[in-house]
C-alpha cells in the first residue's frame, strides 16, 4: 500500500499585489536574496563562487495572474520565514523601487503519487528542449510525433520533481498532451529558448503553482489543475 504520510506535500504560495513583468523576474528573485542577510541556499541555490545546488528547486519566483509570486515546496516552506522576518519589503526592481505588498499566503497539502484514475492540468512556459534534444525535435515530422517526443520529456520532467522531493516511484507515470499551442521564444539566461503552453492528462497528482522543465526557479513551466481553472 502507498504511505500517504510520506506522499504529502506541503506547498505555500505568496501571493503579492504588485504586477510584475516576466523580464523582471530574475531582477525580483534578486531582490529578496538581497532583502535578506545570509540567505538560505534555497532561496538562491548557490553554495559557493563557483559551486550550485543542482536539484529542483524548493523556492520558485512566479508571475501568476500577471502579479509576484512565491512558491514554496516541501522543504522550503520551513525556510520562508526567514524571508518574513527579516526582509523589509521594499525592493529595487530595475530603475523603479516597488513596495511589496503581500495580498495572501496560500498553504496546501498534496498526496503527490500515482492514481487508478487521470487528472488534467496545463503547462505555461513549459521549456521542455534543450540544444540536445532541439535538434531531436525538429528533425521530427509531424504533430503526432513531436507530442509523442514532448510526452516522454515531460515524464521525466515530473520523475526530476520527484527525485527533488526525495519521493521515490514505483509505478507507471503516463502523460498524454491533448493540446499543444504553438511554441513561443522565450529568454532564458541569456539564451533563447523555445516555450509552450500545453493541457495535458497523467495519472500522476501534482500540486498547484509547481514548475517542471527548465527555468521552474524564474517562474517558467507552471502547473495548474484545469478543474481548478474552471471555479
Amino acid at each position: 500500500m502507498t504511505n500517504t504520510n510520506r506522499n504529502k506535500l506541503q506547498v505555500l504560495v505568496v501571493f503579492f499585489t504588485n504586477e510584475m513583468s516576466q523580464e523582471e523576474f530574475p531582477l525580483f528573485r534578486g531582490a529578496v536574496i538581497h532583502a535578506m542577510e545570509n540567505a538560505n541556499v534555497l532561496f538562491h541555490n548557490h553554495l559557493g563562487d563557483d559551486e550550485f545546488r543542482y536539484k529542483y528547486p524548493l523556492i520558485q519566483y512566479k508571475r501568476i495572474r500577471k502579479k509576484a509570486a512565491i512558491v514554496c515546496v516541501g522543504e522550503g516552506t520551513e525556510v520562508i520565514g526567514e524571508f518574513f522576518s527579516s526582509a523589509n519589503f521594499k525592493f529595487q526592481i530595475g530603475p523603479r523601487l516597488v513596495y511589496m505588498e503581500i495580498d495572501h499566503v496560500d498553504a496546501r497539502q498534496t498526496l503527490v503519487q500515482v492514481w487508478d484514475t487521470e487528472f488534467q492540468y496545463t503547462l505555461r512556459k513549459w521549456l521542455p528542449l534543450s540544444s540536445e534534444n532541439y535538434k531531436a525535435y525538429q528533425s521530427l515530422d509531424g504533430i503526432v510525433e513531436q507530442c509523442s517526443f514532448l510526452q516522454k520529456i515531460l515524464i521525466g520532467n515530473i520523475l526530476s520533481f520527484c527525485k527533488g522531493i526525495n519521493l521515490t516511484v514505483e509505478q507507471e507515470i503516463k502523460c498524454v498532451i491533448t493540446h499543444l499551442m504553438n511554441p513561443r521564444t522565450y529568454i532564458y539566461k541569456g539564451v533563447k529558448m523555445m516555450g509552450f503552453d500545453v493541457e495535458f492528462k497523467t495519472n500522476f497528482s501534482l500540486p498547484d503553482y509547481i514548475g517542471l522543465g527548465k527555468g521552474v526557479s524564474l517562474g517558467f513551466g507552471t502547473v495548474k489543475s484545469v478543474e481548478k481553472n474552471n471555479k
